[in-house]
């Protein structure tokens, strides 16, 4: 992915949302909601350390800037972390599916969207079509390639 991450934005959005650790889509999901020109963004985060595997994640992004409401509950340097967008939706679409996931399924939580059925899992990870797919192989990539420069350095 090709965008860039914007610190300072990202922090603001996640102090003006009052942020929570461990809750990614209802963070990105807020920031959506409180942020002008917003797409809410699901995929896959990796990160350099630990975990060594793909992490289902929740951003926003304006324009070409990925704006990580998550930012301050993650204890990585900025360059060594990389965003893998499986699934955008504008603020509209994503209101609309909200209300019909707590109209249709009122006891479960309406976020992560997984998309369109049929639904596949991709290891223990996120639910969803050929653009999860895509996604989670891209960060699954990204993973290895570290490992393989972990393995170089020591």
């Amino acid at each position: 992915m090709n965008k860039i991450l914007d610190v300072e934005l990202s922090k603001k959005t996640a102090e003006s949302i009052k942020s929570k650790a461990r809750k990614p889509f209802d963070n990105a999901y807020k920031a959506a909601l409180a942020t002008q020109g917003a797409k809410y963004v699901q995929g896959f985060l990796v990160c350099q350390g630990k975990p060594t595997k793909p992490l289902e994640h929740g951003w926003i992004e304006i324009a070409e800037t990925i704006v990580d409401p998550n930012l301050p509950h993650l204890h990585n340097h900025v360059q060594e972390m990389w965003y893998f967008a499986a699934h955008t939706l504008s603020v509209k679409q994503l209101k609309e599916i909200i209300e019909e996931s707590k109209e249709d399924y009122p006891e479960d939580d309406p976020l992560p969207i997984y998309g369109d059925a049929p639904y596949e899992y991709y290891g223990d990870v996120m639910l969803g079509g050929k653009e999860y797919l895509a996604a989670y192989q891209a960060a699954e990539a990204k993973c290895k390639e570290i490992q393989g420069l972990k393995a170089q350095n020591n």
